[in-house]
Parts: structure tokens; sequence; C-alpha cells
């Protein structure tokens, strides 16, 4: 299994909260139901993916959307609990966006992934501060885990550098692992 620690949380502007980002475990959650202050909660998800929420226990929120969640409150708290709910949800601290980089690189290590932007193979393997003079460019490997399935790309760096196949250059996901094989010859 390919699993990385969390090596901290990183706080994001409100702005950049998007209706595209789904909760995960680590995400802390800051959650106000207008008029009653009572149920003011602030949260964790935790490591399975719940949230616990005053007079509803253990909610399930790890893959949802903010208002998929402030939906789903709401549905739970009308059922039977309040008359009427106004859900507001904050994400007040994200799961780390970062990527592993490992191997023959420079600086090995977890790398921080920007915020307002895509990352790059290459820009990673730059952040680990490029490639040791013994790497091996042809079969550089991209491990990610996506829906619970392994998958391994692998890229031959020189088609980005030498042939300037910028298609190549592939985005990364929070959680990669990119692994830089040593050269033997």
């Amino acid at each position: 299994m390919f699993s990385t620690a969390i090596a901290g949380l990183s706080i994001i502007p409100a702005a950049a909260q998007t209706e595209k980002y789904r909760l995960q475990p680590t995400d802390v959650l800051q959650i106000t139901i207008n008029g009653q202050p009572n149920l003011d909660t602030k949260t964790r998800v935790t490591t399975d993916g719940f949230i616990t929420f005053p007079l509803l226990g253990k909610v399930y929120v790890q893959g949802l959307t903010v208002q998929e969640l402030e939906e789903d409150l709401k549905r739970l708290l009308e059922k039977d609990y309040l008359v009427t709910a106004q859900v507001v949800v904050f994400i007040e601290q994200y799961h780390p966006r970062q990527v592993s980089v490992l191997g023959e690189v420079n600086k090995p290590g977890k790398y921080d992934m920007p915020d307002e932007k895509d990352m790059t193979l290459l820009e990673a393997i730059a952040m680990a501060g490029g490639f040791t003079k013994n790497a091996y460019l042809k079969k550089v490997k991209i491990m990610r885990v996506k829906d619970g399935d392994k998958q391994v790309m692998m890229v031959d760096v020189r088609d980005i550098t030498l042939k300037n196949e910028k298609e190549k250059d592939l985005v990364l996901a929070p959680e990669d692992v990119i692994i830089i094989p040593e050269s033997f010859f």
C-alpha cells in the first residue's frame, strides 16, 4: 500500500475555497446553524471520514463538497429536530495537498502543492532540487491511489526535457509518490 504521513495542515484563504473541493480526513470544519448558537461546531474530519455533530452524532462527510454537506445537515436536522435549518459550513483548515519525491533527486521529501494552480511532474522534481547525476530519466514512476485503486504511471522525462513533449509533463494529484530510479550505467 502506498501511504504517506501527514506533515502538517495548511490554511487556505476563504477565496480559495471552491465548489469542487471534496472533504478529506483532517479537514477542520466550522459549522454554523443560523439562529441556533448551541449547535455551532468546530470539528475535524476523522481518518475514517466522519464528523461528530450535536444532535446527529457521527455523520459521514468524506468526499462531499461543502454544499453537499450543508444540504445533508439541513435535511437531517429538519427531519427530526428543527423546523428550518440554515446551515453554513466553512473549511477552516484543509488536508495538506502534498506530493512525495523520492529516489535520485537532490532533496527527497514531501512537498506542498500550490493552492492556486496545478503542479506538474517537472515542477515537483524542481522543488526537490532536481535530478542527481545518477538519475535514470527514462523510467520515472508516479504512484497514485484513486478511489482505492493503485495506479502506476511511467514517464520518460527525456521526452519532456529534450523533445519538448509538454503533454507528458503530467499534472500531479495530492498524495502522489514520484520515484526517480538510479541509473546503473
